[in-house]
């Protein structure tokens, strides 16, 4: 039996002389996963799962079902047959993958030292994974939706004197905010006969409008020193009468891999959407955008994970993500884009 007073002793001289113990902290760990509620895609247009990996949809004539094709009828006759027609579009989905690997050989390190369970290995990639795939929703889902001259009815910020299409910047305290937006629900109310009931906000745009005096007036003296009054995205949603209001938190790296990180928002920071989508499918609802996903594996999920072993001899494991979406555009009747809110 080793003495025990020789190995502390050689274990103070050996840390005296320089060395480190290579131990983990089993209680803390630096990962920069994203927060859940930051994603953005899940939470403004419906995902409707579908069964092929393409397919049509109906659209039908909105002018025919608003129209009253109700008659008198004619005394020992009929009224012609109302006309209601429909077109086709179509929806086709891409699969998408991404594969990170395991060296099981290493991973023994830190499954013995008993490291934090962020860093094994299994674990992280797993959750890595699942992290990339919600990114990669994100990114296809603002450049479907949240992209300048994408939308018909488009508005433009300016910094004086709005004319057609263009309003006064929300950083200027004479924006009439609540003003533009009853105007705004009312334009989508007329041509595509819902409210709007979503608002999507870049981060300036947000920031500027929760320090609006249309907002900050109306949360004065509602507050107190340990809890005071201020405007979030409730207040905003309440003040509009539109039922969410979403804000871009989510970010993605721009740079390539190996050059230093430029971090930036998924969608333009000075824009917003305001638009209207059920919140499940429906054959009897209209929606400014669907999010199309097919469950390619057969298993019930449209984002799916599966793991495999490498080639013998390598001692190797590979985690797999899997995602096939196309995201359409299905009424620019029920949008209106703001493009730059904020100078």
């Amino acid at each position: 039996m080793r003495d025990n007073h020789a190995s502390i002793g050689g274990l103070q001289l050996a840390i005296a002389k320089g060395w480190k113990p290579n131990m983990y902290l089993t209680n803390l760990s630096m990962a920069h996963f994203q927060e859940p509620g930051m994603y953005v895609a899940p939470s403004i247009f419906p995902i409707c799962p579908v069964q092929q990996s393409t397919g049509q949809y109906y659209i039908f004539n909105k002018a025919e079902l608003a129209k009253d094709q109700v008659g008198r009828k004619p005394a020992m006759g009929k009224v012609a047959p109302a006309v209601f027609s429909h077109s086709e579009a179509t929806y086709s989905t891409k699969v998408d993958q991404i594969i990170v690997g395991i060296d099981n050989i290493a991973a023994l390190n830190y499954q013995r030292s008993k490291a934090p369970a962020t860093i094994d290995p299994r674990r992280a990639k797993a959750r890595l994974v699942a992290e990339q795939m919600k990114l990669h929703l994100d990114l296809i889902f603002a450049n479907a939706f949240l992209k300048r001259s994408l939308w018909t009815n488009e508005k433009t910020g300016v910094a004086s004197n709005p004319s057609t299409n263009q309003f006064l910047y929300f950083s200027d305290a004479n924006c009439d905010i609540i003003g533009l937006f009853d105007d705004y629900k009312r334009q989508i109310l007329l041509a595509g006969r819902r409210l709007p009931n979503k608002l999507t906000l870049g981060y300036e745009a947000f920031v500027a409008m929760k320090n609006h005096p249309q907002f900050l007036e109306r949360v004065t003296g509602s507050g107190s020193t340990p809890n005071p009054a201020l405007v979030n995205e409730q207040v905003i949603a309440t003040v509009l009468g539109i039922e969410e209001v979403k804000v871009i938190y989510s970010t993605y790296n721009a740079a390539e891999l190996g050059q230093s990180a430029n971090m930036q928002f998924i969608g333009n920071s000075k824009d917003a959407l305001l638009s209207y989508a059920p919140a499940a499918p429906s054959i009897e609802e209209p929606s400014a955008g669907y999010i199309f996903t097919w469950d390619m594996l057969g298993n019930g999920q449209w984002m799916a994970t599966d793991s495999f072993e490498g080639e013998a001899g390598t001692h190797s494991e590979f985690v797999e993500g899997l995602m096939a979406t196309d995201m359409r555009k299905t009424c620019d009747d029920l949008a209106i884009y703001l493009k730059g809110c904020v100078a």
